[in-house]
């Protein structure tokens, strides 16, 4: 298939895969520095030369190849001057077009237009895990909305192997590589992950309330709901602030796609339009099935609901 004869969200799909491998690679070269170049943009909140260069590539070669998408990121204020970044950090979307050869798009995506569609780029989820060298928490998260709803993720693990591994699923095809084991979870399990470094009296609550069988603390929003949607574990929660956009755009097409479901603390569906507020405020909650989604919302505590409110 041509690149001419592609439709754009194939294209778009494509070019964020071979973005999200080439910005891997650049993570993994910045790990094996001695000094990562770490900023404090505030409170437990860190930046290092893997975020920066990670979503110089990204950003550059989504609007190399659609200067009209609108391409919102976490690392706000970089200088994306496409004539200060390296060449071979601007990916094109056509080697990786293979990926959809043999597939028919969508009617509901078959003409959308970029400006019909906002990209959310988290360029290396798990910062905090990269310092500390807890490196199977690291993912690049690139998600595409459109009408406010996550329809396409992109989830590239850059030290799952030498290369990496990259997850991508579009509403309406399957997820490729087929790793969803959703189904494979035993009846009537609980076991949940959450947070492994931002914990709350509200977030223990809830937790508690939910009564889980066990509960893996673990790092990034992007590893957390890729552990749902392989079957190791049965829901997400995050029951305060914290988590933005660009940390739940991609794995949520993704959960989706496997059969699962992401909303708020709440159960109301997470916004994803150009003007939504970054942050998640109302919490998290991720699930391997809308029947055990239901039985958790269930049991969120009053006064967890009313701080999330």
């Amino acid at each position: 298939m041509s690149a001419s004869q592609c439709p754009l969200i194939f294209r778009l799909m494509a070019c964020s895969i071979g973005a999200a491998n080439k910005a891997g690679s650049i993570i993994r070269d910045v790990s094996r520095k001695s000094d990562f170049g770490v900023v404090e943009k505030a409170k437990d909140d860190l930046q290092t030369e893997a975020d920066r260069s990670s979503q110089r590539c990204i950003v550059a070669s989504l609007k190399h190849s659609f200067p009209d998408l609108t391409v919102i990121g976490e690392e706000e204020g970089l200088n994306m001057d496409l004539t200060e970044i390296p060449s071979d950090w601007i990916v094109s979307p056509s080697p990786h077009l293979q990926h959809f050869q043999d597939l028919n798009c969508p009617e509901n995506w078959a003409c959308l237009q970029p400006s019909e569609v906002v990209v959310w780029v988290d360029p290396m989820d798990g910062t905090s895990e990269f310092t500390e060298g807890l490196l199977d928490m690291v993912t690049v998260l690139i998600g595409v909305s459109h009408g406010g709803r996550a329809i396409g993720g992109v989830i590239h693990q850059p030290f799952f192997s030498s290369e990496g591994r990259t997850v991508w699923a579009l509403e309406g095809l399957p997820i490729f590589p087929p790793i969803g084991k959703i189904g494979s979870r035993p009846p009537g399990s609980r076991d949940l992950t959450t947070t492994r470094s931002h914990r709350s009296k509200v977030g223990s609550d809830c937790i508690e309330a939910f009564k889980p069988s066990n509960i893996v603390r673990s790092g990034g929003a992007g590893n957390k709901v890729l552990m749902v949607v392989e079957g190791k574990v049965d829901a997400y929660v995050y029951a305060s602030t914290g988590t933005k956009k660009w940390d739940t755009c991609a794995p949520e097409a993704i959960l989706r796609a496997a059969g699962g479901i992401l909303t708020d603390i709440h159960g109301s569906p997470l916004p994803y339009d150009r003007d939504a507020q970054h942050m998640n405020a109302r919490g998290i909650l991720a699930s391997r099935s809308l029947e055990l989604h239901e039985e958790l919302l269930a049991m969120v505590p009053q006064h967890v609901k009313d701080a999330l409110s």
